[in-house]
């Protein structure tokens, strides 16, 4: 047997007892594996849905542009069906979604726009916005627009819920979903709630988005709106697709539990997840007192890790955000294991004569230039050394003249490994603000000691 077309491969995915990472949770805690759709994601089953109703409608004619704000796998679902059925693509996207998703956006022939995501949804250069001028301004276009086209949640209707129905034998007790336009939390609850009214539908937000407060009080809090990492749930606004009567609660998971989540799923249970699904098990492992051991609960994986590997597979992206604090030496335990030492500076507007003098009394070779007390290059016997041979009249010369760029700058949970990096030819060491705020100097020596020690 074969497919006519890669569209048809989209759905039946399978559903996959989770065995450690919920020890402790009662109840049989199942998760619906939708990367295994050829999108890698559950975008795919709404992103066909949307066109299909389209061309029927006439609102998408042969030949036309699709134009959509995404954060990537609706975006990708949207292009391998354009790709199938004849269309060019547009996509507006967020500066917060990771590179991956943009790159593998453009694999598929699509032209990605990137815009800033801290700025209201009304402002033209949010990425609705744009979107939206874009579907004005290109001939023979149309804008799916996921978060209030019904398309949406009815996609789900007709496929995601009848699947986790059939593949519990209507033994589900509890929908546990990440809402983001809230297509898939409304279409399945409302096909599960249909069979059976007493299934608990649980969505997942995150702190910076609208939707707990919304649900518990009726009131869109503006002052509840900041920016947030997570990616592919919580919104600023109210999207047509949330049906919040269907939605028995919401809990919201931080940024760090959400990441750190995240990569426990890979590592834990050996499926590798994109963040809403981290969002999803960390939400519902907070919710774990609401469930009896009987309870059978299903969790959507949304997508797939490697959209993610610069953010919450990247070591180093999780501890410049202080999310990761492990057993690896940093900067900060660098710092703990060598002396504490006034740091060597000099002003710009020294002389290259007293630089010279200061680097043979004090036996160092680079020393950080300041001025006005800010760090703003250095300057090394190197420097010293080729600027004399080219004139030896700049021994009076202010330093400021031949100074180099400064040392680079790191936090105190940068690692080994990217501090070691960073140390080269034209770098001798990097520079750390302490928790007090002194500016401290770690060198290949002191990198060295405190492996050794």
């Amino acid at each position: 047997m074969w497919y006519n077309n890669i569209l048809e491969t989209i759905g039946n995915t399978p559903l996959v007892k989770l065995n450690t990472i919920t020890k402790g949770v009662p109840g049989t805690i199942l998760a619906k594996i939708e990367t295994t759709n050829p999108g890698n994601s559950i975008k795919d089953r709404m992103a066909v849905k949307m066109i299909e109703d389209a061309e029927k409608s006439g609102k998408l004619k042969p030949g036309g542009t699709i134009i959509e704000g995404t954060s990537g796998n609706t975006g990708m679902g949207l292009a391998m069906a354009a790709i199938i059925k004849g269309y060019k693509c547009i996509f507006t996207t967020t500066d917060k979604q990771s590179k991956e998703k943009v790159d593998a956006l453009r694999a598929f022939g699509a032209e990605v726009i990137v815009c800033p995501t801290n700025v209201e949804p009304e402002d033209p250069r949010s990425y609705y916005s744009v979107s939206s001028r874009l579907e004005r301004e290109v001939p023979n276009s149309w804008k799916p627009n996921q978060y209030d086209n019904l398309a949406n949640s009815q996609a789900h209707y007709e496929q995601t819920g009848p699947e986790i129905w059939a593949q519990t034998e209507g033994k589900i007790t509890h929908l546990v979903v990440g809402v983001g336009t809230g297509g898939t939390i409304s279409g399945t609850g409302k096909y599960l709630k249909e069979k059976n009214p007493d299934i608990k539908i649980w969505g997942i937000d995150t702190y910076g988005s609208v939707f707990k407060k919304y649900k518990e009080t009726g009131i869109f809090d503006k002052d509840e709106i900041y920016p947030y990492i997570t990616e592919g749930i919580g919104e600023d606004f109210l999207p047509a697709n949330v049906n919040f009567d269907v939605i028995d609660l919401f809990e919201k998971v931080t940024d760090k539990d959400a990441a750190l989540m995240t990569r426990d799923i890979a590592r834990k249970e050996g499926i590798f997840v994109g963040n809403s699904a981290g969002a999803a098990i960390g939400g519902l492992i907070q919710l774990k007192d609401k469930l009896k051991p009987e309870d059978v609960v299903v969790v959507i994986f949304h997508d797939h890790g490697s959209r993610y590997m610069g953010k919450m597979y990247n070591e180093d992206w999780l501890r410049e955000r202080g999310f990761l604090q492990d057993e690896k030496l940093t900067a900060k335990s660098i710092l703990s294991k060598k002396e504490s030492t006034e740091i060597v500076t000099l002003d710009a507007q020294k002389s290259v004569l007293e630089a010279i003098n200061t680097i043979k009394s004090m036996n160092i070779s680079q020393i950080p230039v300041t001025q006005q007390g800010m760090i703003v290059g250095k300057i090394a016997e190197s420097d010293i050394l080729s600027a004399l041979l080219e004139n030896p009249g700049l021994k009076s010369a202010p330093i400021s003249e031949i100074m180099t760029a400064t040392f680079p700058f790191v936090d105190l949970n940068t690692s080994i490994d990217k501090i070691s990096s960073l140390i080269n030819k034209e770098n001798s060491a990097v520079l750390v603000e302490d928790e007090t705020g002194k500016i401290e100097i770690i060198t290949q020596y002191d990198i060295i000691n405190a492996i050794s020690g």
